[in-house]
């Protein structure tokens, strides 16, 4: 049976069914709300609880994404369970029809792209079928096969993809997408592990907006397994299903913790070359000896933050290596899922969900980690990390 959070009924009683966790309360609308205690020392943070099919463990910290989601006001917000299938998930994790059926669209497209993935013999340009045929390339097949996923949804008013940045009308109502098609298309030839990264946005627009402003956002993981990561704001966690032989998806974990731990993925790592104060954050990795674990994709060097809760991913600029990923497209929405897995994201001054979306285009350096990673990004690059005063964190 699933496990619910459940909020006082009537006015003046207090319920708490957060387990092993000494709970007070605090009143909402007349009733009174039970809520788990704050951590001493970081007063945005809460205690949680992680799991997956594999085992579970006790945390230590949520961030402000992660407590916000423990604060949306609801009758009973119900936990999702290991085993479920997506759709079970969807009706627990949001009351909004339109966004359940979303999601439930953007994974039958992830599906078929995966089995694309799997089976294309693609050259620089172009892929061969079994049978020999030329079709479109990998990454425009799934461009293709997304737009006519939020097309047929009915849900989506407006959709936008790197290969097509222009918005394009999708006939629907109710939300707008952006996604990267297949992110690390260039090396699928070498059957490296690429994927899907999209977030939705309520309403109309894809400019003028933030990260924060975020419904959902999700990843679509093609390698030795295929895997959908989903967060939904307001909703506890970043969530995993697996894709099993059956064609169906199964929930097989829920993170809410980023842990500390000496795993880094070093990107754009030519800008150590005129940017001294990067190259001293890849020699602190190294002289501290973290494991090193870059796959030259970004989808899965920040998919095993996630997986393995702890880590940290760095993509920085430099005066002659300009930003290349783009905040619409990839950083916004997988700063959801990192957030929202009670990690952290920042440009070096803010979290990246804080930064305004102005053109589709907009591109940035970004880090994705622990809370104790990214102060360590945000002081070594720029001499002060913001967090240090959010959270009360002692140097």
């Amino acid at each position: 049976m699933a496990t619910s959070i459940m909020i006082a009924a009537a006015a003046g009683s207090t319920v708490c069914s957060f387990p092993n966790v000494a709970c007070s309360s605090v009143v909402v609308g007349g009733s009174a709300q039970a809520v788990p205690p704050l951590r001493s020392g970081a007063s945005a943070s809460l205690g949680g609880k992680g799991s997956s099919l594999y085992g579970t463990y006790t945390p230590t910290a949520f961030n402000a994404v992660s407590q916000k989601a423990f604060f949306t006001v609801t009758k009973a917000l119900t936990r999702a369970e290991l085993g479920d299938s997506l759709e079970e998930f969807l009706t627990k994790a949001t009351t909004d029809k339109k966004l359940a059926r979303l999601m439930m669209s953007m994974g039958e497209a992830l599906r078929t792209i995966a089995f694309k993935v799997r089976t294309a013999s693609c050259g620089a340009t172009a892929c061969i079928n079994t049978f020999g045929d030329e079709q479109l390339a990998v990454d425009m097949l799934a461009d293709k096969l997304l737009f006519e996923a939020l097309k047929h949804s009915h849900v989506c008013k407006y959709a936008c993809s790197e290969e097509e940045p222009v918005l394009q009308d999708m006939e629907g109502e109710g939300f707008c997408v952006a996604f990267d098609p297949l992110d690390g298309s260039s090396i699928v030839d070498t059957n490296f592990t690429v994927g899907t990264i999209f977030g939705v946005w309520p309403g109309d627009k894809l400019t003028g907006i933030t990260g924060r402003d975020q419904a959902a956002s999700a990843m679509g993981i093609y390698g030795p397994r295929t895997t959908y990561v989903i967060a939904i704001n307001g909703f506890p966690g970043t969530h995993e299903f697996l894709l099993l032989d059956d064609g169906k998806w199964q929930h097989v974990k829920e993170t809410t913790e980023i842990r500390e731990g000496k795993l880094f993925s070093p990107g754009n790592l030519r800008a150590t070359f005129d940017n001294p104060e990067y190259e001293k954050l890849i020699n602190y990795y190294v002289s501290e000896k973290y494991t090193l674990r870059y796959t030259g994709g970004m989808v899965p060097d920040v998919n095993q933050i996630i997986v393995k809760e702890r880590g940290v991913f760095t993509n920085v600029i430099s005066p002659t290596t300009k930003a290349k990923l783009r905040l619409l497209f990839e950083v916004a929405p997988l700063a959801l899922l990192i957030e929202n897995a009670g990690g952290y994201s920042s440009d070096g001054k803010q979290s990246v969900l804080d930064r305004e979306v102005i053109n589709t285009d907009d591109r940035t350096q970004v880090a994705y980690g622990s809370r104790d990673e990214i102060i360590r990004f945000e002081e070594t690059l720029f001499g002060a990390s913001r967090l240090r005063v959010e959270l009360g964190v002692v140097a």
